[in-house]
């Protein structure tokens, strides 16, 4: 809880702080990759800090942050800051970096507002920093322990027992412990974290859904070859893992994270996913289809085309498994006159939502907030929908409410 002096500076000032934080962050950001070129190197994504993503995510995480402190000084934003602390957590994010964040962010705001950074403010916003600090670090430690790990020790060496092309831009890379530990637990929806070492010696980081069920001993991750569009580089993981690593080679991957899993319960469930996402619904398929589940089970997918659509033939078997299974497929570009696929984007009007179905959501974000956006106008409470984003979270401060 905010002391009620700090909210009252908080609240007086948040305008101001939020007016500037588009130039705080890209100043924090030069002045800690100045100090620390090594994080920029081996820890932020690289193409996001290029195209400003990341900064963005920033901002809106801590103005979302300081807006529900003042608006619900009762509670504590757990919802919001738990996708946060997993992302941390498969980065492997120790307590001393906050406070290396903490000496460059406060002197960029100080750059920035000048003179209106009195003792009082800055003491006030220091304190906003560390209720989120804080409450971050004590989930990231939680999660450490509930995997098993030191704080930030996440990583070990697994060995790629098999590779698939699942279609021209994605393959499946099947992982095993290298040193043939037992593989660690994971709840359907979970993601890992790989680093990959790049020509340039950097070693960048990206998270992808594991796409299997959580039983047995592989994890196997699926990953679309990202091309670079209006001016962008391709992303520099994704094509580097599809042109270097075949079976036989080693990965070093994180313990699995990701706060977007498949509840136990017996409610209905709605998965929805384009594209890549689709990774998500069917680890979530085939955990519900090995375990026999009887749920009312919907699925939603879109994609451009049934060549680009990854793990179709996998959709309908697992889909085919589950006594009440019902599957819509919206392709942009049709190259079959295939039933029941639709043509053009995913549209719920015609798809039956049953009551208290329970949504898990996974795709490109104008995706996500489309179909989010069908769901609450059919009575779904934003409470029931859930998402995932990889990548700087830009529709956080929007979303978590």
């Amino acid at each position: 809880m905010l002391s009620e002096p700090s909210a009252a500076i908080v609240r007086a000032t948040l305008p101001a702080v939020g007016g500037a934080i588009d130039r705080i962050t890209p100043l924090f950001y030069g002045r800690l990759f100045e100090a620390h070129p090594e994080l920029l190197r081996d820890l932020f994504n690289r193409g996001n800090q290029a195209d400003g993503t990341q900064a963005k995510a920033l901002a809106g995480s801590i103005a979302a942050f300081a807006t529900l402190l003042l608006e619900r000084p009762d509670q504590r934003p757990d919802a919001m800051l738990a996708r946060i602390a997993h992302k941390h957590a498969s980065l492997g994010i120790t307590p001393d970096q906050y406070t290396i964040v903490q000496r460059h962010l406060f002197a960029a705001i100080a750059d920035v507002l000048g003179d209106a950074v009195t003792p009082e403010v800055a003491a006030a916003w220091d304190e906003v920093y560390w209720l989120m600090a804080g409450a971050l670090i004590a989930m990231e430690a939680r999660l450490y322990a509930r995997a098993g790990v030191e704080n930030g020790d996440v990583w070990r060496d697994w060995k790629v027992v098999g590779r698939l092309e699942e279609t021209a831009d994605v393959a499946t890379f099947m992982l095993r412990p290298a040193d043939r530990a037992p593989s660690p637990p994971f709840q359907p929806g979970q993601y890992v974290s790989v680093r990959c070492p790049l020509p340039d010696g950097a070693s960048q980081i990206r998270q992808y859904s594991l796409s299997c069920a959580p039983n047995g001993t592989d994890r196997w991750i699926s990953v679309k070859r990202v091309a670079g569009t209006d001016g962008a580089p391709d992303g520099e993981v994704s094509n580097w893992l599809h042109a270097n690593v075949r079976e036989g080679d080693v990965l070093t991957v994180s313990a699995p994270f990701g706060d977007t899993v498949l509840d136990e319960g017996e409610s209905p469930v709605l998965l929805a996913s384009a594209g890549i996402g689709s990774t998500q619904t069917i680890s979530m398929l085939a955990h519900l289809a090995a375990t026999g589940s009887e749920r009312p089970v919907t699925v939603v997918h879109a994609d451009r085309t049934e060549s680009t659509h990854p793990f179709r033939t996998e959709l309908d078997l697992l889909a085919g498994k589950l006594p009440h299974a019902d599957v819509h497929v919206w392709y942009e570009r049709p190259e079959s006159p295939r039933a029941p696929e639709y043509t053009g984007l995913a549209d719920l009007a015609g798809v039956e939502v049953p009551d208290g179905v329970r949504a898990y959501l996974c795709g490109p974000v104008p995706f996500m907030k489309s179909v989010r956006g069908q769901l609450l106008a059919r009575g779904v409470p934003a409470s029931r929908i859930h998402y995932e984003v990889f990548g700087p979270d830009l529709w956080l401060a929007g979303a978590a409410g």
